[in-house]
């Protein structure tokens, strides 16, 4: 298979791009990026990517499968317009022109609580772009919805405190479904996926994400 992906320089998209090229399964793996990963290796295609002016590599974008890794935070993106543009339409630009050459498979990694009927922000983002992508009918389309990420040397002191108050819940047998998921095992489900969930849209909820 030929893999496209965006977001991979985010934490879970650097760990994606680890796995697919370990996995024989993928033949080629193109990301699209800003600037160079600094990445080598025989599978691996860097193209430089403007993504606001997509149509310049839209010739890149053909391949087996997308996956779409792209987000922010709202602290990182300064503003929700800034933040919608990343997280909204981006990714949606991206999957129009995958569908339009003729690329059969888009997964999606969204978000715990993702709906478009959502009265948080960045969950309604997640969910409208769940809903506009459904939209592109594509044969193959696979969204994970995980819950806390651990992200390794995360410099997110809220992300740290709440990692570590879950594991301690955890332990006491609180809220098991919730416990924090290593972006390197959520990469290798993300990998997995298309070769188990073949054709129609399929939703990998929190409590599916360790059961295949």
């Amino acid at each position: 298979m030929k893999a496209l992906i965006i977001g991979a320089t985010g934490a879970t998209g650097k760990d994606l791009v680890n796995v697919l090229l370990q996995d024989a399964d993928y033949s080629e793996v193109v990301i699209f990026v800003r600037r160079s990963t600094g990445i080598v290796h025989p599978r691996l295609i860097e193209v430089l990517t403007d993504f606001d002016r997509l149509e310049e590599v839209a010739g890149h974008i053909q391949g087996d499968i997308l996956f779409s890794c792209l987000g922010t935070t709202l602290k990182a993106a300064g503003s929700k317009e800034k933040q919608w543009h990343i997280d909204y339409e981006i990714p949606l630009a991206f999957a129009k022109i995958a569908r339009r050459n003729g690329v059969p498979g888009v997964v999606l990694l969204s978000a715990y609580g993702a709906s478009s009927r959502s009265k948080v922000f960045y969950s309604w983002t997640k969910g409208k772009l769940e809903d506009s992508i459904t939209q592109l009918t594509f044969g193959q389309y696979i969204i994970f919805k995980p819950g806390l990420l651990l992200r390794k040397d995360t410099d997110r002191i809220g992300e740290r405190i709440s990692a570590g108050l879950l594991a301690f819940l955890n332990r006491l047998g609180i809220l098991r479904k919730f416990r924090p998921l290593a972006t390197a095992t959520l990469a290798q489900k993300i990998a997995k996926a298309p070769k188990v969930f073949l054709a129609g849209m399929h939703i990998v909820a929190l409590d599916d994400i360790n059961s295949f």
